[in-house]
């Protein structure tokens, strides 16, 4: 739970966001609701109305938040295929909280039929843009021959994938090192030069 001495620096509106992601991460989308957020953020839950509408209005803007966040860790880090790759693992673990949180869009999931269509848009263009880049990635590592066999597209699907459920299983147990079993299986699964 967040109290008002670890809320993010900013304005309102990014405390309310942050908030939200918190407990997105660690409750899931269905788990918390405006008054859990304006309690954290110690405003009244009237005042959150002013920046966002509807619950589905706040989970989009985490959600473009998240994926605006991908595309700037993206942007800043000049990397090799193979330490992009790992850097990308490593982003799961560390960022996304191994064993004790979950990706927001994969958090989201478990209550799929209960969103909106525009709140399961915004999570399938995160998804979108984590295939579509580490298909860039897999693309530069995967031997030509071995592409015939999976296509880099399917593989790259198989990663995101993989890293989600790899998330997922380790926040069950609340162990970082099973996440990090998974991963290394993974590693090993993959058709890498």
């Amino acid at each position: 739970m967040h109290d008002a001495s670890t809320l993010a620096p900013g304005g309102t509106r990014d405390q309310i966001l942050a908030v939200a992601r918190g407990l997105i991460e660690t409750r899931s989308y269905l788990g918390f609701s405006f008054q859990d957020v304006a309690n954290a953020v110690g405003v009244r839950k009237a005042s959150l109305y002013h920046h966002f509408p509807t619950k589905e209005a706040l989970g989009i803007a985490v959600i473009q938040g998240a994926t605006q966040g991908f595309k700037d860790w993206v942007a800043a880090r000049a990397r090799e295929p193979k330490d992009a790759l790992e850097s990308y693992f490593r982003m799961y673990r560390n960022t996304l909280k191994a064993g004790s949180g979950l990706c927001p869009a994969g958090a989201l999931a478990p209550g799929w039929d209960c969103i909106n269509e525009d709140l399961r848009q915004a999570v399938q263009a995160l998804r979108n843009t984590q295939v579509m880049w580490l298909t860039g990635v897999l693309g530069a590592l995967v031997p030509a021959q071995a592409q015939k066999d999976n296509p880099v597209a399917s593989l790259a699907a198989f990663v995101f994938s993989s890293c989600q459920g790899a998330l997922l299983a380790s926040r069950m147990t609340g162990r970082v090192e099973d996440f990090d079993d998974a991963i290394a299986q993974l590693r090993r699964a993959l058709p890498l030069d």
